[in-house]
């Protein structure tokens, strides 16, 4: 072993301790192949040194491996060539075995997902938060800046909605500028990934599909990921657009640029401004802002079918599919058992068991606003807007107060964290 295998290994790998966790190594570097292929693709090198057990994957350049206190950790260009832990092995176990139980049996690989993402977000374990806020990018102003990438505050934004991660990078839609921005999380820079270049200064929106600059947007609000592809919500033209993320291609999945509410496959499918957007690996779950409905995509095929809500009704009632209603939800992300959806005018958030589409409210009264803590109908929002999970607690971007609350999912019990 060389000079710098020795020192990539001193520094990182590990045998898992399976008396500690149940999980052997081989669990972890199986579900991790076949969950984060774009990073960690084909065959990997196995090694060992000292007490440290890794994989080297030599296409992507990239190292994986957990220690003995059963911390994950990544090396290469995935992390910018920086030693990064992504996590526990803890934090991992019950979605390996929840994986392997999908695919049939240990060490499966037919799952696409970055390990720990659901929903567009890091899960597996209760985030520690604190009240601390800090700018990552961008600068704070009440006048439209112009257009620019760059890191932390030399950045700009205009009107930017939705945020997703795969655990390295944010992925946004900057829908002012009606561009896709990367930010790489380590550093704060900032570069845009698709829509016209920054440097328009004309008409910027449109419906065409491309590459990179060569793609257009309308005000896209939601975005979420998988690992390998971002969704986004493409409000302004009512369809849901994928962008590869190594490659910027832009494709239409669903809807066909026309405001309506029918299901469908693809372009036959119609919504009306859809908001937020959320997926479990094989589906995507849309907050169909001006349906007041709920829908779902296979992401394989792009048939688009109606989970909850009736189309062009308003409500409050909680129920199964049509039974139930909405009054514009806008946020939703999902678990992968349940979505939960901020339902913004209603001022609710609202709880959906995907396997059912049973809807019940699990904080907030409908009609009743305010910045009240307390647990399920005693708490109170005021236009909630964007919603996301560790799968122990939601977090919601509680609009027209300005703060950020979380919500313990097993019990309803509202707090504000910021």
């Amino acid at each position: 072993m060389n000079v710098l295998k020795k020192l990539i290994a001193s520094l990182l790998f590990a045998m898992i301790s399976t008396s500690a966790f149940a999980i052997t190594n081989a669990q972890v570097f199986a579900y991790v192949a076949a969950n984060y292929p774009s990073l960690f693709p084909g065959t990997a090198t196995a090694g060992q040194y000292q007490q440290y057990d890794y994989r080297y994957y030599p296409s992507s350049k990239n190292y994986l491996a957990v220690d003995t206190s059963g911390t994950i950790f990544v090396l290469g260009p995935v992390s910018g060539g920086a030693v990064a832990s992504v996590g526990t092995v803890a934090s991992y176990a019950n979605a390996i075995t929840a994986w392997e139980a999908k695919q049939g049996g240990t060490g499966g690989t037919t799952n696409t997902q970055v390990a720990g993402l659901t929903g567009g977000a890091i899960q597996g374990a209760p985030l520690n938060l604190t009240a601390a806020v800090t700018t990552l990018a961008g600068t704070a102003t009440t006048t439209l800046a112009t257009p620019t990438d760059g890191t932390g505050a030399a950045a700009s934004f205009y009107q930017a909605y939705g945020v997703t991660t795969d655990g390295n990078n944010l992925y946004v839609a900057d829908t002012g500028y009606s561009v896709i921005r990367k930010i790489v999380i380590a550093t704060g820079e900032v570069t845009t990934l698709a829509g016209p270049p920054l440097s328009v200064t004309g008409a910027r929106t449109g419906t065409a599909d491309g590459t990179g600059t060569a793609a257009r947007f309308t005000f896209p609000r939601g975005i979420t990921t998988d690992g390998t592809n971002l969704y986004v919500t493409d409000t302004g033209n009512s369809t849901i657009r994928k962008v590869v993320i190594a490659t910027g291609v832009v494709t239409t999945l669903a809807g066909g640029g026309i405001s309506g509410g029918p299901d469908g496959t693809g372009a036959a499918a119609r919504f009306s401004s859809p908001s937020g957007i959320t997926t479990d690996g094989t589906n995507l779950y849309v907050a169909d802002t001006g349906n007041h409905t709920i829908r779902k995509i296979v992401i394989a095929t792009g048939v688009v079918t109606t989970i909850a809500g009736a189309t062009g009704t308003t409500g409050a009632t909680d129920g199964t599919g049509t039974a139930a209603k909405f009054n514009g939800p806008a946020g939703i992300t999902t678990d992968g058992t349940n979505l939960y959806v901020a339902d913004t005018l209603n001022a609710t958030i609202r709880k959906i068991a995907i396997a059912t589409g049973a809807v019940t409210t699990l904080a907030g009264t409908a009609g009743a606003t305010g910045t009240t803590d307390g647990t399920g109908a005693a708490a109170k929002f005021a236009s909630p807007y964007g919603v996301t999970t560790d799968s122990t607690n939601l977090y919601v971007a509680d609009s027209m107060n300005a703060n950020v609350r979380k919500i313990v999912v097993a019990t309803g019990a509202v707090t504000t964290l910021a």
